[in-house]
């Protein structure tokens, strides 16, 4: 790649944090007009670059050339004026203002002479910015929470265009959205490539890579391991660069003993969400849930620890009716749910991961009026080594750990309060390849030891793999159920869409 192909060049760019060196030496380059994917495990150092490359964080060493030129960001306002935009893979929007105001904020439009906003040009602005990249189904004029997730990025992705980035950064842009807003998605991305933008896209999904990127670069351990042609290279190659290990069976399912049933629900229904809903599971076994993005899965399991109240049905554990109308009660049921949502709804992100870990069994780890912390530290130092959580401290604060160990700390969570049945919503949604395996062995471990499991999933190879039974679910109804042999693609997404 010659010099005037050159968009960005990191050279020699290091980075560390107390106890953590993050980046070590990392040296690459990104052409002009390619799609560049960025892959590796949680930790290896992705995120810290796009930080130091956005503005948020600033290299200990190194050197960062933009368009041939030595860069300094000091400030997100820098990379922008220079002509770098991140969509973040936590959406950023201001929920209460539109899609207008949100695309033009911080840089609103005025009328002539006066400090008075320009509202009619900033909406004309707004249509103009979204069927730029193919999008015509977006009033400008709505409120960014009224919009689904997949439409709130592509308004992130209009509000990057405006400020005439060269370069967009997309982190996990698709983690959150289903599969046919992927392919619009992709559309856009290539769209912005005939422009002759530049796009860094960063994933866990590996199949991803082989549909849009030119380029992918694999780090590991804070180090830039290659940066190859996509064509000339798989899916277990990437796998093995990033892990420095075959991955031999990433989902590793072993047939557990399936016993009676421990969980019956019948005619569930929960106002304006879901309507008479049915169904066992057995010990040993893993229920897959599948379905489209707000068919209503998640809800119904919301209901069935306490988190949303019931307008009918009736709940059996071990034959035995009970009445769930809190997560407390849930607990005290034997039931854990780990939520698909780590940011908003798992994780006290000030908190350490000791606390984050006996939270849910805070009563188990109290005496009369205090936390008995001995124990505490005994139980998180247990649930460490049993789950391999990489940590160089329990006393660190969780935000400081990957995606794919912050699952793991919310795993270890749950099973501190001893469930009997473990409800595991997106269980591996924006984790690593290698953390991905950790979480199924982890799974498959816990069936064999006679738990039930209920497994939602947007991953067709997950359930596919992973379930012994899939319900399915669509327009907040089960629409069907499938034994694991009998399952394919084509089956469950009939179902899906019944």
């Amino acid at each position: 790649m010659s010099e005037q192909e050159c968009l960005l060049k990191v050279q020699n760019v290091s980075k560390s944090f107390p106890g953590v060196r993050a980046l070590d030496n990392i040296s690459f380059r990104v052409s002009k007009g390619s799609v560049h994917a960025l892959v590796g495990e949680n930790g290896a150092g992705k995120s810290t670059l796009m930080k130091i490359l956005l503005g948020l964080y600033h290299p200990d060493t190194g050197k960062i050339y933009f368009n041939g030129e030595k860069k300094h960001f000091y400030h997100p306002k820098d990379a922008l004026n220079a002509g770098i935009a991140m969509i973040h893979q936590e959406l950023s929007c201001a929920r209460e203002l539109t899609v207008a105001q949100n695309i033009f904020l911080a840089k609103e439009l005025t009328l002539k002479h006066t400090q008075f906003l320009d509202k009619k040009r900033m909406i004309e602005q707004s249509y103009e910015l979204l069927q730029r990249i193919g999008i015509d189904n977006i009033d400008p004029n709505t409120k960014i929470k009224d919009l689904s997730v997949a439409k709130q990025q592509m308004c992130e992705i209009a509000k990057a265009i405006s400020y005439n980035a060269a370069l967009i950064l997309m982190d996990e842009p698709t983690a959150a959205i289903p599969s046919n807003d992927v392919l619009t998605l992709f559309e856009i991305i290539r769209a912005l490539k005939k422009e002759g933008k530049t796009i860094i896209y960063v994933t866990h999904k590996l199949e991803e890579i082989f549909e849009i990127a030119d380029k992918v670069s694999v780090f590991r351990n804070g180090m830039h391991v290659d940066t190859i042609d996509t064509s000339a290279t798989n899916k277990d190659a990437l796998i093995q660069m990033m892990v420095g290990r075959d991955i031999v069976d990433l989902y590793a399912k072993e047939k557990a003993n399936i016993g009676d049933v421990v969980l019956q629900v019948e005619n569930l229904s929960c106002s304006k969400k879901f309507d008479n809903v049915s169904f066992t599971l057995k010990k040993g076994e893993i229920l897959g849930v599948a379905g489209l993005v707000g068919a209503g899965r998640s809800e119904i399991m919301e209901t069935l620890f306490g988190i949303r109240q019931k307008k009918t049905g009736k709940i059996f554990i071990s034959g035995k009716e009970v009445n769930i109308r809190s997560p407390r009660d849930a607990i005290k049921n034997g039931l854990a749910f780990l939520t698909e949502d780590r940011k908003n709804s798992g994780c006290f992100l000030p908190l350490s991961v000791r606390i984050n870990t006996y939270i849910a069994s805070i009563k188990q780890h109290s005496g009369r009026l205090f936390v008995r912390r001995k124990k505490t530290v005994e139980s998180t130092k247990q649930m460490i080594d049993a789950l391999s959580i990489k940590v160089s401290s329990m006393e660190d604060q969780i935000n400081n750990l990957s995606g794919g160990n912050q699952q793991k700390v919310l795993v270890a969570r749950w099973l501190l309060t001893e469930p009997e049945i473990l409800i595991v919503d997106e269980p591996t949604r924006g984790i690593d390849v290698g953390a991905k395996a950790e979480v199924h062995r982890l799974l498959v471990n816990l069936a064999l030891k006679g738990k039930a499991i209920i497994m939602i999933s947007s991953e067709m190879s997950e359930i596919l793999a992973m379930s012994d039974r899939i319900m399915t679910v669509s327009s907040g109804r089960v629409t069907g159920f499938i034994d694991a042999k009998e399952a394919t693609q084509e089956k469950i997404l009939k179902c899906c869409m019944d």
